[in-house]
């Protein structure tokens, strides 16, 4: 039975109907009417698009069937609701066009979970897909944005887009796969103990990465070994005879990986370990970081022989590419290819995205890596400042609040503080947000000659305050956790270019900022 049938989803999503057109079926058979894909966004919705209401804190996606409706879904699969189905509030918004042509659907339990469902019964029909997942504490987009440039040098296949990486991300992900595809790329997150075993679970992965073992979301997950617990149990769901790809330099993961079991018995993976330690399968063995601004990006050697570049900047990345190297290699991939790839990368929106802009009647430069932060991702930013601002009249770091840390937020906050008073990485830093006082402080006290101003947000009127910090000639980082938005600066810093006659993007990543999307819901 072909897997995109009013019966087939039915059976999968455990759903009941509560508007079905006697003639929506055959309509579907004889290839009148489309059914295929999923959407979550009436915005983005196509023509036989199933559209899921999802159900979050401050939306409710049923107030939107008959959007979908009308944007060409043939069926919609709606959240339960208190009284009988005739009642349900969704048919009441439907237009007679509209329920003449949409199959409503009532999902048992939540839209969310019926979602999960139904991309774990569609990876099935994926056959002759290699599916690769991408976990880890930092560097998870970068390395699936690595991974689909090197693969795609010779297979045909998809990644996850942008940041989709949750329990609507992940499906829709694996719904962007075709049957004929080589391979699918999927990024896959998590905040809390067991977010990623039911995601992994729907991905069933030939091939699981690790990216880093670093300090992410403590509040939920507790400690460094809570977070190597649950990024090991994306391993748990590896096919038999699958690969995992981890890092060599994290004891607490090799510690999960055996508390976890895995490794034992028929369903063992093959294990391939990167990193710069000597029990590195994929050992980095030098790396150079251009300082050039034509020429941004990472030339590293692996094993003391193959020598690759990435068009990335920061050295940390050239581990993010030694994983991707793995992935190409267990694929059979030749080095020409693999390097020809790597060349052709192009990183995500707000990662390590350099530009230059006029500012002020001169030029000033920005590091871009606003998306996200925890301690670790915070501290390489750090360094690439020291590394790329080497040359720039001023150093200015922008640092946010890093949040879901926990009690330990104090103490990380500190740490950041003490990694810049102690390096003189710096010459002014501006710390916004609450959190950031506690590095503010420390830096105030044991650097002297780093001048430091505290603003408590990157709303229009802060951001004002720190573009009179800027001069002409400095080499600004921007880095801090979503929420903190601190992409806020480096958009009024381009207004005030685009007024003087220039902006360019030095490693031609973005012609400009994206608006920011809004991240898709977990299901509850």
């Amino acid at each position: 039975m072909s897997f995109w049938t009013l019966d087939s989803i039915k059976s999968i999503v455990g759903g009941t109907w509560i508007c079905r057109p006697e003639s929506l079926a055959e309509r579907i058979a004889a290839g009148e009417t489309p059914l295929g894909g999923v959407s979550t966004d009436t915005r983005t919705i196509r023509p036989g698009n199933v559209f899921f209401a999802l159900r979050g804190d401050r939306f409710d996606g049923t107030a939107f069937v008959a959007a979908a409706a009308r944007g060409g879904a043939p069926l919609a699969i709606v959240n339960p609701h208190d009284g009988p189905g005739e009642s349900h509030p969704v048919l009441a918004a439907l237009e007679p066009e509209a329920r003449a042509s949409m199959g409503v659907l009532v999902a048992p339990d939540d839209t969310g979970a019926a979602l999960l469902r139904l991309a774990g019964a569609y990876r099935k029909t994926l056959e002759g897909t290699r599916v690769i997942a991408v976990g880890g504490s930092n560097g998870k987009t970068t390395t699936t944005q690595l991974i689909h440039a090197v693969l795609g040098e010779q297979f045909r296949g998809s990644a996850s887009i942008k940041s989709f990486n949750n329990a609507v991300g992940v499906p829709l992900t694996i719904f962007g796969a075709r049957k004929g595809d080589q391979y699918l790329v999927c990024e896959v997150g998590t905040n809390a103990p067991g977010e990623l075993a039911t995601l992994a679970s729907v991905i069933a992965p030939d091939i699981a990465v690790i990216t880093s073992i670093g300090r992410e979301h403590l509040e939920g997950l507790g400690s460094l070994a809570g977070v190597a617990r649950e990024e090991a149990s994306l391993l748990s769901f590896l096919r038999p005879g699958g690969v995992a790809i981890v890092p060599a330099d994290a004891p607490e993961l090799g510690d999960a990986i055996r508390v976890l079991a895995i490794g034992e018995g028929a369903r063992a993976p093959t294990f391939v370990r990167f990193g710069v330690g000597e029990q590195a399968d994929l050992r980095v063995t030098s790396v150079e970081a251009s300082r050039s601004p034509e020429t941004p990006g990472v030339r590293f050697q692996l094993n003391g022989r193959f020598w690759y570049q990435i068009p990335l900047v920061g050295e940390h990345n050239a581990l993010n590419a030694a994983a991707a190297i793995g992935v190409a290699r267990r694929l059979g991939m030749v080095q020409a290819d693999i390097e020809r790839g790597l060349l052709s990368a192009r990183g995500p929106a707000m990662r390590m995205e350099l530009r230059s802009a006029t500012f002020a009647g001169g030029e000033l430069r920005v590091l871009n890596d606003a998306y996200n932060a925890n301690p670790d991702s915070m501290l390489a930013a750090i360094r690439t400042l020291a590394t790329l601002g080497a040359g720039a009249t001023r150093r200015v770091a922008i640092l946010g609040d890093m949040l879901e840390l926990g009690p330990s937020s104090r103490e990380l906050h500190a740490e950041i503080g003490r990694a810049i008073a102690s390096s003189g990485t710096a010459d002014l830093c501006v710390f916004v947000g609450e959190h950031m006082q506690h590095a503010a402080a420390i830096v105030r006290t044991t650097s002297p000659q780093t001048r430091v101003v505290n603003v408590p947000s990157s709303e229009p009127a802060e951001v004002a305050l720190m573009l009179r910090e800027l001069r002409p000639g400095d080499f600004v980082l921007l880095k801090g956790s979503r929420r903190m938005a601190l992409e806020r600066v480096l958009v009024a810093i381009e207004a005030d270019g685009r007024e003087a006659g220039g902006v360019k993007h030095e490693n031609d990543k973005l012609t400009a900022i994206e608006p920011k999307a809004p991240t898709p819901a977990k299901a509850p």
